[in-house]
């Protein structure tokens, strides 16, 4: 039921962010309320995108692909528990391959440093997405839905899933470093995440998994040899209150791509 998953994932959030006042794992660079606020009103111009473009897309996808018996999975003709349980997995490892392409391609990266632009690491940052990069990815998870062959419910479920891990390892949370040890060969966890977003590329290119640390296991991307205070949360050249503001962040990707086209132009004339 909606409710219910928007009581889990609104549960979350808020217990998260109550634990990191209580045990945080770094030290906060901005004042608390003004970065969730700041990062809260970014998701919000996020989320208007995933009403509009996102969800008219995947509601009609996942009932063609459950009507049609469309995609990879339909063709085994497996028990419902089963299937919807491999659609879960695969939409993860793809959005860790997803990940990965919004840093390596320069068009992505413009809208996906936003969420690394962040100065502090939060449960609030779980969400801090730029529209523009939300519309584009409605090309991505339609794809993902009919290669799968991901049904509603699958979908469902994986995106409650997320939201819950998202929260998880983007809080400031400090967790008993063994038990959390522990959790990294299965999740992502607050120490992994934190060093992906480090300024350093180096560091940055690393532990990109959204939810089940085999990947970054599999693709040999997987580091926590980076201590926390070792870490300096962001993107260069994003250093400052005054350089992260809301407007700004809005405004970044599409500022850059009009100097890019000024500067061709003035090269080539």
């Amino acid at each position: 039921m909606k409710w219910l998953r928007g009581a889990l994932i609104v549960g979350t959030f808020a217990l998260l962010y109550v634990l990191e006042n209580k045990r945080p794992l770094r030290r906060q660079v901005e004042s608390k309320e003004i970065e969730t606020f700041r990062n809260l009103a970014i998701a919000a111009t996020a989320g208007i995108a995933v009403n509009f473009l996102e969800k008219p897309v995947t509601d009609q996808l996942t009932k063609f692909t459950k009507e049609k018996r469309f995609g990879l999975l339909k063709l085994f003709r497996l028990p419902k528990g089963l299937e919807t349980a491999f659609a879960v997995v695969l939409l993860d490892y793809t959005l860790y391959l997803w990940h990965v392409l919004t840093h390596k391609i320069p068009l992505l990266w413009r809208f996906h440093k936003i969420h690394h632009a962040d100065l502090d690491l939060t449960a609030a940052t779980a969400i801090r997405f730029h529209f523009g990069e939300i519309a584009i990815s409605v090309i991505f998870r339609a794809a993902q839905i009919l290669l799968i062959g991901v049904s509603p419910q699958a979908l469902q479920i994986w995106q409650t899933l997320l939201f819950a891990s998202i929260f998880f390892h983007h809080s400031n949370i400090d967790l008993p470093k063994d038990f959390e040890e522990k959790l990294q060969k299965i999740i992502m966890t607050p120490r992994l995440h934190g060093i992906h977003h480090s300024a350093e590329k180096s560091e940055m290119d690393s532990n990109w998994s959204s939810g089940l640390t085999a990947w970054d296991y599999l693709h040999g991307t997987f580091r926590r040899d980076v201590a926390q205070d070792k870490i300096t949360i962001g993107v260069k050249g994003f250093i400052e209150q005054k350089d992260v503001t809301f407007a700004k962040m809005l405004l970044e990707p599409f500022q850059n791509y009009e100097l890019q086209i000024n500067n061709s132009s003035i090269r080539n004339s």
